[in-house]
């Protein structure tokens, strides 16, 4: 995914965290959606076009429509107050998917901090699933977690990327700022108090 387009994905990852915390309405959060969505689903056709048969560029084309297709379905299914059940079982199935993403960035590609994004990216999806399939009572959780990997997995390595320095930061780094996420999650999962958000507000 292009540092413009990952960019774009901690702007919508922003805007729904808001949602499940219930500060921007659900049909609202949907336009941004729709918009992110529509840029994640004609971006990779672009991609898999110019790829002319590369097989490496059509796998990280792949990737994208994950996304793109998260955010439409959860757009739609907002402005039209959908039932939530299909796109909370989509998300289990993206979730499954992100980990052989995350797999072939720790173990093909060598690179580590994708690696960890992609499992953070798992765990969210999962998250999602959890709540719009499974109906746990657990949306105000789910938009914490949102709301920090908006910017630790997206708008900040897009932003160093665009700067050109995100081959700066470290390995090291990368998994100190995962382990301290990863403690905050615990932590808030059990501290965390029965959801007041409606059902009818969808995020990814």
């Amino acid at each position: 995914m292009s540092n413009v387009g990952l960019l774009y994905v901690g702007g919508v990852l922003f805007i729904n965290s808001l949602m499940l915390l219930g500060r921007i309405d659900g049909k609202s959060a949907s336009v941004f959606n729709v918009f992110v969505g529509l840029l994640q689903v004609i971006t990779p056709i672009y991609l898999i076009i110019k790829a002319d048969g590369n097989q490496q560029e059509i796998f990280g084309a792949a990737g994208i429509f994950l996304f793109g297709f998260t955010y439409l379905y959860v757009g739609l299914t907002n402005w039209f107050g959908l039932e939530t059940s299909g796109l909370g079982w989509y998300c289990l199935w993206v979730a499954v998917l992100a980990l052989g993403f995350s797999y072939v960035s720790f173990f093909h590609s060598s690179d580590i901090k994708f690696g960890i994004i992609w499992l953070f990216w798992s765990y969210l999806w999962f998250l999602f699933y959890l709540v719009l399939a499974k109906n746990m009572d657990i949306a105000r959780y789910v938009g914490k977690v949102t709301f920090v990997m908006a910017w630790i997995t997206c708008t900040i390595p897009a932003f160093l990327g665009l700067a050109n320095v995100w081959n700066d930061v470290s390995n090291t780094i990368a998994v100190i700022v995962a382990g301290l996420a990863a403690l905050y999650f615990i932590a808030g999962y059990f501290t965390s108090k029965p959801s007041t958000v409606g059902q009818e507000n969808v995020a990814s």
